[in-house]
């Protein structure tokens, strides 16, 4: 599905400036760096707020393992008693756990020319990279690893899976800063190349527009391996073509440009019936394989679709 640009590009959104000078290089890294800090401070005041909590419930470890002996007290399970040791000791003492979490948490993102197309204020790049800092951030607090893969036409680039919060903002940075080599969309070699490169289960999300096919094939194969949550973010222009009159549309991915007159409301029929037939496709594949999704759009405050996603994953865990 290519992902259309206006005949006019939005403020700031040029898909190609003139080359930079130093200076301009010099501010774009300071400019970097302070959108890495907002968002970075963004999530850390959602985490701590709202989803730290919610996250520990959800993506459970993988068992729980012994920790320690202590004395019996009343009130505590009997179950819970080492009734070896009693008959040892002449003491009650009680077996306690901790979980063994050791988990890990992987981000595939999609850097296509299509998340930058469009006109919202927010791009979605920017909105996917404001969900990764989020989600890894939850994911760093509760000691768990998250590693990253960038992709477009090919995976583009992979960070394995770490720890700390510096490695936070490198993903953020990541993500905010890609130049993809490719232009255009590949989610199954994408997922080809982590099911590769992770041998172990992990919690995998997808974050994409999704406006693309032919990925069925590798998504089954890596439901296998993974936990999947698909993050779905979209713009209003993603969907429907507004009535503006005569119209030069560009395909952020191919290249092509078309010229059409989106007052009619066939072409604007089409338009939508080619979305809905993606999103049918992946809503049917979804349902099969047992994939929860997340539905974000570009400009709106998306907290409350993942609290509403932490809560649907809570209701499933009990």
């Amino acid at each position: 599905m290519p992902a259309w640009w206006p005949w006019r590009w939005p403020p700031g959104r040029d898909p190609s400036p003139a080359a930079p000078d130093d200076a301009a290089t010099a501010d774009g890294a300071t400019e970097l760096l302070r959108r890495v800090r907002a968002i970075e401070l963004r999530a850390r005041r959602l985490v701590d707020d709202l989803f730290l909590g919610e996250y520990h419930a959800v993506f459970r470890g993988r068992g729980i393992e012994f920790d320690e002996l202590r004395p019996y007290v009343v009130g505590d399970d009997v179950r819970s008693i080492d009734w070896k040791s009693y008959a040892r000791t002449g003491e009650p003492l009680v077996r306690r756990y901790r979980e063994d979490r050791d988990l890990t948490v992987l981000f595939a993102v999609d850097v296509s020319a299509s998340q930058e197309a469009g006109a919202a204020e927010q791009s979605k790049a920017s909105l996917a990279a404001e969900l990764c800092a989020v989600f890894s951030l939850a994911a760093i607090r509760n000691h768990d690893r998250a590693g990253l893969l960038l992709f477009a036409s090919k995976p583009e680039r992979y960070l394995r899976p770490a720890g700390g919060s510096i490695h936070v903002l490198r993903l953020v940075r990541e993500v905010l800063s890609a130049q993809p080599e490719t232009r255009g969309t590949d989610l199954g070699a994408a997922l080809e190349y982590l099911t590769g490169v992770q041998r172990r289960r992990a919690t995998l999300f997808i974050i994409s527009d999704f406006l693309t096919e032919g990925y069925a094939r590798a998504l089954r194969a890596a439901s296998r391996r993974f936990d999947i949550i698909a993050v779905r973010i979209r713009e209003p222009l993603d969907e429907e073509l507004p009535p503006a009159g005569l119209v030069r549309l560009a395909d952020a991915e191919g290249g092509s440009v078309y010229e059409v007159d989106s007052d009619d409301p066939a072409v604007r029929e089409a338009y939508a019936a080619r979305v809905h037939e993606l999103d049918a496709e992946r809503e049917r594949l979804f349902g099969e394989l047992g994939i929860d999704e997340i539905a974000i759009e570009s400009g709106e405050d998306y907290v409350r679709a993942l609290l509403a996603f932490f809560r649907r994953r809570a209701r499933a865990v009990a």
